[in-house]
């Protein structure tokens, strides 16, 4: 068995040691090119090719072509992987159906407001704090920006008029 544990260990040793030059020579090697197809592809020369071929088969300790590539095979199949775990992915979440119309009760607001309330104020809320909501449907956002307008347009005509008021008093 100890053995087979230094057989597996030299193994390794072998795939550690090779290029990845070598192994590109190696994987079309197992695919039965000859050195010619394997340089023209690579875009190499044949002697290059050759010469890589030859330290491979020394590294990994083999006489010929054929035994070469079969013993690359093998290795290739048990040291060329992806080493990764296992992506465990937690399920998606999954939506609760709510009996509200909005999602949520209907006195939430006022769940927050005793909240508030318990805890003391702890900044001033806007006196309009329900006026512009971002839930309000598009028809009420519209209504109120036009009743926005409607005052707004109403202050500047009373301000017109005053400044009007003033200048004939002032001017006798």
């Amino acid at each position: 068995m100890s053995d087979s544990r230094s057989h597996t260990f030299e193994d390794a040793e072998r795939w550690a040691r090779l290029t990845d030059k070598q192994r590109a020579c190696l994987d079309l090697l197992i695919e039965r090119q000859t050195s010619k197809q394997i340089a023209r592809q690579l875009g190499i020369a044949k002697p290059t090719v050759d010469l890589r071929l030859t330290k491979a088969r020394d590294i990994l300790g083999t006489a010929n072509r054929d035994e070469t590539a079969i013993v690359y095979a093998r290795l290739k199949q048990t040291y060329d992987r992806i080493t990764c775990d296992p992506i465990d992915l937690p399920p998606p979440p999954t939506l609760v159906p709510s009996h509200f119309p909005d999602g949520g009760p209907a006195d939430a607001m006022a769940l927050n407001d005793s909240v508030l309330a318990a805890d003391g104020p702890m900044e001033a809320s806007p006196p309009f704090r329900d006026f512009w909501r971002h839930d309000h449907a598009r028809t009420r956002r519209a209504l109120i920006m036009a009743a926005m307008m409607v005052a707004l347009v109403l202050l500047i005509l009373s301000g017109l008029a005053i400044a009007q008021a003033l200048t004939t008093l002032i001017s006798g």
